[in-house]
């Protein structure tokens, strides 16, 4: 399995995929709990929330050199987890968390807005998805919110420009993958994705390729070790914990007793343009190289 996209969806469909030894290689999933269960058939090839979420608040803290914040999140395994881990590192860099709220809202985020303008943060963290943020960054702006934004990676979206427009030019989130152009190797990759879907590839779009690639090494290597017969899923799932060194388009990956790569890169992006069609243009402000949590082979 190359999947999935949300957390929320990869932590119950692993608990299937690990009954049947059923290899999964996620190209996008950040909760810690992904790994944290130690199921012997579950990799990823991006980093984590514990991680990403300290992340932002070392960044908010020291480079946008934020005293206070008001902390939203959507409720989900991966917008509230990481929603979380910011808000624990917060204080130990120095930054007051003035407020934290899940919700579910979509369309009318007065009720939530009200009370974050009275409080009147330096920096609002929206932990969650583009859709739901691009409509409450909208709203927030036109309401007369001064705060800066910052969020993770699941503001990673040209779509976020096209909700948002003028009201996201500026804020940054942090996220394990960063855009195409970072990655010398993924040079190629960008050009056929764009030839043959008339568009540049969208986030974790070279990780999935990623994680694809991985699978495939494994399966041959499972077969070779079979003797040229039909490797079992065991078998294949065994061969992708052996992985070491594999040379991909976003890093060269070997993954640790878990499953997670060691390291994992995590970004800073500086959002650039209310333009969807300049998403791709977005700055990149920093990277970091860092271990995951009690990482051991």
């Amino acid at each position: 399995v190359i999947g999935h996209l949300n957390s929320g969806v990869a932590i119950p469909s692993s608990e299937v995929y690990k009954d049947s030894m059923l290899a999964m290689i996620s190209p996008a999933n950040t909760n810690p709990k992904i790994t944290d269960r130690k199921y012997k058939n579950v990799f990823r090839v991006v980093g984590r929330d514990d991680v990403q979420g300290v992340v932002g608040a070392e960044f908010a803290a020291k480079e946008m050199k934020a005293k206070t914040v008001y902390i939203i999140h959507d409720k989900t395994a991966y917008g509230q987890g990481v929603a979380e881990f910011f808000r624990d590192h917060a204080p130990k860099v120095g930054m007051r968390v003035l407020g934290f709220e899940g919700t579910e809202e979509q369309a009318n985020f007065d009720p939530i807005i009200t009370p974050i303008l009275a409080r009147r943060p330096d920096l609002v963290y929206f932990g969650g998805i583009y859709n739901q943020a691009g409509v409450f960054f909208k709203q927030a702006r036109a309401k007369g919110l001064k705060a800066r934004f910052l969020g993770p990676d699941g503001m990673d979206s040209s779509d976020l420009a096209k909700i948002a427009g003028q009201a996201i030019v500026g804020m940054h989130y942090t996220t394990v993958a960063g855009p195409v152009s970072v990655y010398p190797r993924a040079a190629k990759f960008a050009q056929d994705y764009k030839a043959k879907f008339g568009k540049d590839p969208e986030p974790f779009a070279a990780q999935a390729y990623d994680a694809t690639a991985i699978g495939l090494k494994a399966i041959e290597n499972a077969i070779k070790a079979a003797g040229g017969n039909k490797p079992t899923r065991e078998q294949v799932t065994n061969e992708v914990r052996k992985i070491k060194g594999f040379r991909g388009l976003t890093d060269t990956f070997t993954f640790d007793a878990k499953g997670d790569p060691v390291p994992a890169t995590y970004f800073v992006i500086n959002i650039v343009s209310g333009d969807p069609a300049k998403w791709g243009q977005n700055k990149l402000v920093k990277t970091l190289r860092i271990n995951p949590p009690g990482a051991g082979m």
